[in-house]
């Protein structure tokens, strides 16, 4: 046991100086860590009288017999080959020293391969102390043999019996067995019985005693050495079977708990008789506590990102819904502005053609219901987004004064109404008239839903983060309308913005007050929120672009003589042939010669070189890849002098209509030639011909 313990020492401090980090870019180690670890080395070595060698493939690194930090000269070694695995090597003979000394080799592997080679010399000496420190008999033999069968130390002779080969019997034996007992001569020639164990290093520790003594009569030493031994071993399995009972029972509680947190149950500290156990076993309740309170956390985090999630994707939902209800409803406005401009055309031509009073009250009774359609198609075009606004600067907090007061007066003195205007609120650019008119509507609403009394707050501030979400900025207003009254079921507020829809009697509403809040805000660049409970009241916040520069200067429009437009030769390009038609008639009753196209392309042909044509009137929204303002916008290229008006029930998505008169479908014929009188003021030098 002491011979396998000391060379398990040996063994282990060459190994942990291989681990050494000052190694970690070997073979090419800087001579300045070099000296760090030479250094390191002998106060490592303290105690030993070997030394220690560091190698590589083709040099000698570090040689602890130098004085301590002279690195050895790089030409001192013969290349050679490094070990790969830890080896404990047999007697060797230095010539130089002339001494035996036998070497623990450990490598430093990279890769897979090994770099370095730490070699720890083993002087003789060392071990013939530890056999002279067993007081052996004088008569009696002790001796360490390496794994090649040489004497590294004996008893007796010491090292006078260095580097000899034991006798052929034992090395034969020693080849085939690592313990055992046999009957040999000792190298003094006595006949011995030896008994011999070897380490797991490959050296072989063995004990004898003269042939004589063994088989006769047991001496009283190696009978109170059995006795002793016996009695030692007895204890040692008690004690052992104690400290095993002690040692199992923490490590069933320790595996317990930590099944405990696997299955996710929450873990008690339990005591279980051992200090450092009871510190794991409360880390363990303290960690099993965290992973609870995280995990209920999380799942109050995911329980609200998937709530969030629903809400986003209804709102998104919602959002498209309208979306495509505002174009479907776009569309239909603008089919219902081209039949309502065939009749509008067709009764103003027939009241200019006959004085009939029965004829003239029917006609002046049909152009009264396409004025109420008209203004219908206006409700449907701010829902789609599509009517056209004339957005501003608004100071908020004097526009919220004066609306309120109109607002007071539409709700009576039954309702509170209060309003709170954010001093840090920017000044808005919205239509003044359109906000003006949400309001109202959102105020109409609110005193509809308070049974009593009750109580409208507005509210205007700068727009939160959470206001803008999915807006393009952040530059934004909220103008809120809150009341306390009965609120809105949940399946009822997915449907309020849509025309036409109302919970009311169909003689106190019409459906359009919120799908013109909607409107206005979808095309102010803006959109509208809706917040209602039940019992409680609702909340209708409009999002709305803020301006911050609120500067804005109007030019005062300067009168300029009406043109003359009859004679003039009007290029009228519409692609509804029924509208095309009474509108052909109306400019020809006003004195105008029409020429037709059904297209843009026909219009540009048309224009071509001989051109005879003095101004040009346009549909907005035609098939085909031109649309009427690109239509105005090429001809403005080619005839810059050329008078131009559109003409359209909805601009739809085409911008740039302002550059351009613009007469809104149905039109009267003052209006039609208010717009052309003012393009050919615009464009003086153009001249019409005669009639």
């Amino acid at each position: 046991m002491v011979l396998n313990l000391e060379l398990a020492q040996r063994a282990g401090v060459v190994r942990g100086l291989a681990l050494s980090r000052m190694l970690e870019s070997a073979p090419d180690v800087p001579p300045s860590t070099l000296r760090e670890f030479d250094d390191q080395a002998r106060r490592t070595l303290t105690g030993l009288e070997g030394w220690l060698e560091v190698r590589s493939a083709d040099r000698l690194l570090i040689d602890t017999r130098q004085p301590a930090g002279q690195l050895p000269s790089l030409r001192s070694s013969t290349p050679g080959t490094l070990l790969a695995a830890p080896q404990t090597l047999p007697l060797q003979h230095n010539e130089e020293l002339g001494i035996y000394h036998a070497s623990l080799v450990q490598p430093v592997m990279r890769d897979g391969e090994p770099v370095l080679n730490l070699t720890l010399t083993v002087l003789p000496n060392e071990f013939q102390r530890i056999i002279d420190q067993q007081k052996i008999n004088p008569q009696w033999v002790a001796a360490i043999i390496d794994s090649e069968g040489r004497v590294v130390a004996r008893h007796p002779g010491g090292a006078a019996h260095t580097g000899r080969l034991a006798t052929e019997d034992l090395r034969q034996r020693l080849s085939t067995s690592r313990e055992g007992l046999m009957h040999s001569h000792s190298l003094d020639g006595i006949a011995t019985t030896l008994y011999f164990r070897t380490t797991a290093q490959g050296w072989t520790y063995l004990t004898g005693m003269p042939r004589s003594q063994f088989e006769g009569v047991v001496p009283a030493d190696a009978r109170n050495l059995a006795l002793g031994t016996l009695l030692l071993s007895t204890l040692a399995v008690l004690a052992a079977l104690g400290v095993s009972r002690s040692i199992v029972r923490p490590i069933h509680i320790m595996k317990q708990l930590a099944l405990d947190m696997k299955g996710g149950q929450r873990v008690l500290p339990k005591e279980t008789g051992i200090t450092e156990c009871n510190e794991v076993a409360q880390v363990m309740a303290s960690a099993s506590q965290a992973i609870q309170n995280a995990q209920s956390e999380m799942e109050q985090k995911v329980e609200q990102a998937i709530a969030m999630t629903r809400h986003a994707e209804q709102r998104m939902s919602h959002s498209h819904r309208l979306e495509a209800l505002g174009r479907l409803t776009g569309g239909v406005a603008h089919d219902f502005n081209n039949l309502l401009g065939v009749i509008s055309n067709s009764g103003h031509l027939m009241l200019r053609k006959t004085d009939n009073p029965e004829l003239t009250a029917a006609l002046e009774a049909t152009l009264r219901a396409v004025d109420s359609g008209s203004r219908l198609t206006q409700h449907l075009l701010r829902f789609a987004g599509r009517q056209s606004v004339r957005p501003s600067v608004i100071p908020l907090r004097a526009f919220m004064t004066d609306t309120a007061e109109l607002i007071r007066a539409v709700m009576g003195h039954r309702i509170e109404l209060t309003v709170q205007v954010d001093p840090l609120a920017p000044a808005l650019f919205a239509d003044p008239n359109e906000l003006e008119l949400a309001l109202i509507n959102l105020a109409l609403n609110a005193r509809d839903a308070i049974s009593e009394h009750g109580r409208v707050e507005l509210r205007a501030g700068p727009a939160e983060p959470e206001d803008v979400v999915g807006l393009p900025h952040e530059a934004y207003v909220v103008i809120a309308v809150t009341d306390d009254g009965c609120g809105i079921s949940e399946s009822i507020v997915k449907r309020v913005f849509e025309p036409f829809f109302s919970t009311k009697d169909a003689q106190q509403a019409s459906g359009l007050g919120l799908s013109q809040v909607y409107g206005f805000c979808q095309q102010s660049g803006g959109t509208v929120r809706l917040d209602s409970t039940q019992g409680l009241g609702t909340t209708v916040s409009m999002v709305l672009p803020s301006l911050k520069a609120a500067a804005s200067g109007i030019a005062d429009a300067v009168a300029v003589d009406a043109p003359e437009i009859q004679g003039m030769r009007v290029l009228l390009v519409e692609d509804n042939k029924e509208l095309r038609g009474v509108t052909t008639a109306l400019l020809e009753s006003l004195g105008c010669v029409v020429v037709c196209a059904a297209s843009a392309a026909d219009a540009l042909r048309i224009l071509q070189p001989p051109r005879n044509i003095d101004a040009m009137i346009s549909d907005v929204l035609m098939p085909g890849s031109m649309n009427g303002v690109m239509l105005a916008q090429r001809v403005r290229q080619m005839l810059p002098g050329l008078p131009i008006v559109l003409i359209s029930g909805h601009r739809g998505e085409v911008d740039d209509i302002a550059d351009f008169p613009f007469v809104h479908k149905p039109y009267t014929p003052e209006a039609l030639v208010a717009a052309l009188q003012e393009a050919l003021g615009s464009h003086p030098q153009q001249q019409a011909h005669p009639a």
